[in-house]
Order: structure tokens, then sequence, then C-alpha cells
């Protein structure tokens, strides 16, 4: 089991079928950081309560809204534009590079304030990923049982 976050963040998005899961809900409202940070709580056998739900969500969300998103929103504009402008293509890196270095440091956070939450708290208690995920991504169930069982192997 990967102790930090991210490490645990890394080994579970490269399995098979997580990424395209996971831009799914994205693509639904849901926070992949947050969902991501849900799989290793349960992973830890950490206890789900709502008003951890809510301290992780309150973290999350002004990093997501000022950082991740502007950056994300840039990336993707830039798309097109890049595949005929080399410049711009190399630029489009570097904020490629900066949103996956603002995701790192929100997990980062997340785990900080989850360091403080008693691990092996429950067994097979498997209510992070609905309790952080939005209510579109709620109803994906595939994608969170994907996000979910690769977890577990990672």
């Amino acid at each position: 089991m990967c102790a930090d976050l991210w490490s645990f963040a890394l080994s579970t998005y490269a399995r098979p079928g997580v990424e395209a899961a996971c831009l799914r809900l994205q693509e639904q409202g849901a926070d992949v950081c947050l969902l991501l940070c849900g799989a290793w709580l349960e992973r830890r056998g950490v206890a789900h309560t709502p008003g951890r739900v809510q301290a992780l969500q309150q973290l999350a969300r002004p990093w997501r809204v000022q950082v991740v998103e502007p950056l994300r929103y840039l990336r993707v504009q830039w798309r097109a534009l890049a595949q005929q402008d080399t410049q711009l293509a190399s630029l489009r890196e570097r904020v490629k590079a900066l949103e996956l270095e603002a995701e790192r440091t929100l997990l980062a956070r997340l785990e900080t304030l989850a360091q403080a939450w008693p691990i092996n708290e429950v067994v097979g208690q498997y209510e992070w990923l609905e309790g952080l995920a939005t209510e579109a991504a709620n109803l994906d169930h595939d994608a969170l049982q994907a996000l979910r069982v690769a977890a577990t192997d990672a």
C-alpha cells in the first residue's frame, strides 16, 4: 500500500480504465483529487463522517476553483491551436505541468488534513467516493467502481 497520497494517486491513476473513469467523473463535475483522496482514505480504513467530508471539500474547493481549473481551462483551450503552433505547444506543455503541480499541491494539502484521522478504524467501509462525488458523478456507478477497484489493488 502506498503510504502517501501522491504515490497512491499516481499508482491508482496508472491502472487500466482509471484515467477514463476519472475523466468521465470530472466531466460530471467531480473533483478527481478529492475522489483519489477518498479512495486512499477507504484503503486506509479511515471512518467516513460528514464533518471529515466537509473539511476536505472546504479545503479543496478554493484551490480547485482558483488554481487548478483556470490552468485546465487554458490547457484545453489551447489544444487545437497548439497542434499548428510549436511555440504555443511548448507553452501548453508548461501549463500542463503547472496544472499537474497544482493537483499535487492539493493532494498534499488533503493528505496533511487527513493525517490526523486514525487509520484502520473500519474495514470494508466504502462511503468516501460517494460522499465526495457530485450528484451527477454518483450516478456513474461504473466509473466510481472502476476507481474503487483500482484503488484496492494499488
